[in-house]
């Protein structure tokens, strides 16, 4: 299968055409399972994902990796061990939403479940490190205890590039009407997501010249992403129209990636 296209189509039926073991990692954000959409009629979500986590397994390199987003009972109540290792329930907090419920809480989060074939391949720190939060005073008391100096937990001692962004991401903010980004109104909260969401994905969990599958492209923000970050790219989507955009905004990402960069004097 040629890369660096999306393919018009569904995916169930398109990645029987992909290699075993050949994709390094996989960005699937499909239906959740829990609104009016046709495409997001989903009867049983967990059964879903479990079909989809399985039909990956298949086509990851060994310790190639895997996020799924969903909502917090995205995996709940399935057995995925023998395809695939769940290494963390990544929260993507969403404060700007809405918090109308009456008679519970509102979910303000979104789960991305972080798998990956046995055991990790990749795992780039260095490349998604946020700024320390910490106070200096308390930083300093906390790396002076005996675990920390001498002991286990050694390396976690502050680091001038940042720290770990943790499985909790309130530093990305969802897309707003307002948004730059935004393609179309009908677009938000269900099919397009920020960029710098999937940036921080295919940063931690590929290197250039990798290859990233993703099964539900929508309006091609992964396949964006690959064209800047130099990563070869395969997706599918069932709606002609998002696939038109999608390759529309990875050739504009591509012309600026290759553009030439002035050098002031």
């Amino acid at each position: 299968m040629e890369t660096n296209k999306i393919y018009q189509g569904n995916c169930f039926e398109l990645i029987n055409k992909i290699d075993d073991e050949s994709v390094d990692l996989v960005v699937c954000d499909g239906p959740f399972g829990v609104t009016e959409n046709n495409w997001d009629k989903i009867s049983n979500i967990q059964k879903y994902n479990l079909n989809l986590i399985k039909l990956f397994s298949r086509v990851l390199k060994k310790g190639g990796a895997l996020y799924l987003f969903g909502k917090p009972d995205c995996v709940d109540f399935i057995d995925y061990r023998p395809y695939a290792a769940l290494h963390s329930k990544i929260v993507w907090y969403q404060p700007s939403r809405l918090a109308q419920g009456r008679n519970s809480y509102t979910n303000n989060y979104d789960i991305i479940a972080y798998f990956t074939k046995g055991k990790t391949r990749i795992f780039d720190l260095d490349e998604i490190r946020v700024s320390q939060l910490v106070e200096l005073e308390h930083r300093k008391r906390c790396e002076n205890v005996p675990s920390v100096v001498n002991g286990k937990f050694s390396k976690t001692k502050f680091n001038e590039k940042g720290k770990n962004p943790g499985d909790v991401w309130g530093d990305i903010k969802q897309l707003t009407y307002k948004s730059k980004e935004l393609i179309a109104r009908e677009l938000l909260n269900t099919i397009q997501k920020p960029v710098k969401l999937i940036e921080r994905i295919v940063k931690a969990s590929s290197r250039e010249g990798d290859l990233v599958l993703d099964p539900f492209a929508g309006v091609g923000t992964t396949f964006v992403v690959c064209r800047q970050l130099k990563r070869n790219f395969i997706g599918f989507e069932i709606d002609q129209n998002l696939v038109t955009i999608s390759h529309k905004r990875a050739k504009e990402a591509e012309e600026i990636v290759s553009r030439p960069r002035m050098i002031s004097k």
